[in-house]
């Protein structure tokens, strides 16, 4: 896709949080896959995604960034580079972590994702504006548990700084307080090492 010649509001990368070596770890083993990353940053307009109208109690009729636009437009930018999505089926029956329990048929159509990884690359792209939650358990879980598939080895976590995030729903976490709390947990034997990117407009 072309780059736009001119953005009202480009998007940028504007802070970063290193987490168990993910900075060495994408500069030395993923520069080209992280240029990609930067690039299809650097050619989103966020003007074009400022189109969701508050229903808000405490900001009704305020024009707001809209996440799912956003990545979407993420999802536009990445797959013609070679980024998709990747899913992976759960095989289990419900109940069956349970004592004393007869579970019922397996589970269909259960699964877990990670929204970018490209064939050959052990590098996971998680793009998250969406709860505090979600953020912690793209690294602390599911980063983890896509390479004990063999999937991954190294993660990035694409996610809104604070004022950008002031400008979408409520609700939506950032950059600042997720550094935060990932430093004063410190880093376990089972985690790998991922690149915490904060976006701004």
């Amino acid at each position: 896709m072309a780059r736009p010649e001119t953005k009202e509001l480009a998007v940028r990368i504007v802070a970063k949080y290193d987490f168990n070596g993910g900075n060495n770890r994408v500069a030395s083993n993923y520069a080209k896959e992280y240029t990609e990353i930067e690039r299809a940053i650097g050619d989103i307009d966020a003007t074009q995604f400022k189109t969701k109208i508050s229903k808000e109690r405490t900001m009704p009729g305020r024009k707001l960034f809209s996440p799912s636009a956003i990545n979407e437009e993420f999802r536009k930018l990445l797959e013609p580079m070679g980024w998709k999505n990747h899913r992976v089926n759960c095989d289990y029956q419900y109940g069956e972590f349970l004592d004393n329990y007869i579970p019922p048929a397996p589970t269909h159509g259960q699964f877990r994702d990670m929204d970018f990884v490209k064939y050959g690359i052990k590098l996971g792209i998680e793009v998250q504006f969406g709860k505090y939650a979600f953020m912690v358990y793209n690294v602390c879980a599911k980063m983890t548990i896509f390479r004990n598939l063999g999937i991954i080895d190294t993660g990035i976590e694409i996610v809104p700084v604070k004022r950008f995030a002031d400008e979408m729903s409520t609700g939506v976490s950032y950059f600042e307080q997720f550094a935060w709390d990932l430093k004063q947990r410190g880093v376990s034997n089972i985690d790998i090492p991922v690149l915490i990117l904060g976006i701004d407009a």
